[in-house]
């Protein structure tokens, strides 16, 4: 069984990690769950949901969500230095910051390990195992841009999220799944959310010609 950390940070999007967590359950994964306190701001505002301040009532609502096997999801303070995720020897598989917060992306690209979401990030780089970075912000600035590039020059996979539309989706839950798989495809975890190019049974090709 695949053990991936999951944050959730300020950024919009909330919407792609909440999902993103319901399709990693489902996958059988054990999942470290970390978040903000600007993703529980966010969570509010976008998905009406309260996401709880003490680590273990944020384990019973996601188990219950997501009918998830019992300790299969594991949350964490943010200044929980005990976690497994703080230390090097005994990462995570993998790891995703979906969304991702240009001010958590700053952090980790300056190697800050001020909380949890900034440390299990650092231990992903160091020990070069995956870390998937989905940045919600538009425009980009230069400051922003440069701290990306240095992600990914450390490894950390880039990954904006950037729906394609050659799916045709028909809602902003199709719209949604189309990122998480990316994500998933990344975390190298099996799931069917959206058919494969070349798999849509359409030929597209004659709509591009």
């Amino acid at each position: 069984m695949a053990t991936i950390t999951l944050a959730l940070t300020g950024a919009s999007g909330m919407p792609y990690g909440l999902r993103l967590l319901e399709c990693l359950v489902a996958a059988r994964c054990e999942v470290f769950l970390l978040y903000s306190s600007a993703a529980q701001v966010v969570a509010k505002q976008e998905c009406a949901l309260t996401l709880p301040t003490q680590p273990r009532e944020a384990e019973r609502l996601f188990t219950e969500r997501y009918a998830a096997a019992p300790g299969q999801i594991r949350a964490f303070a943010r200044e929980d230095w005990n976690a497994p995720v703080a230390s090097g020897s005994n990462p995570a598989d993998a790891m995703a910051i979906c969304p991702c917060s240009m001010g958590t992306v700053g952090a980790i690209a300056n190697g800050l390990a001020d909380n949890l979401i900034e440390r299990a990030a650092d231990v992903m780089l160091k020990e070069r195992r995956p870390l998937v970075v989905v940045p919600r912000e538009t425009p980009l600035s230069l400051i922003h841009l440069e701290n990306l590039t240095r992600l990914a020059r450390a490894g950390a996979v880039i990954l904006p999220p950037s729906p394609g539309f050659y799916t045709h989706p028909a809602s902003v839950g199709d719209i949604v799944d189309f990122v998480v798989a990316r994500v998933l495809d990344q975390l190298h975890l099996p799931h069917s959310l959206v058919p494969r190019w070349g798999e849509t049974g359409d030929d597209t090709r004659s709509e591009r010609a």
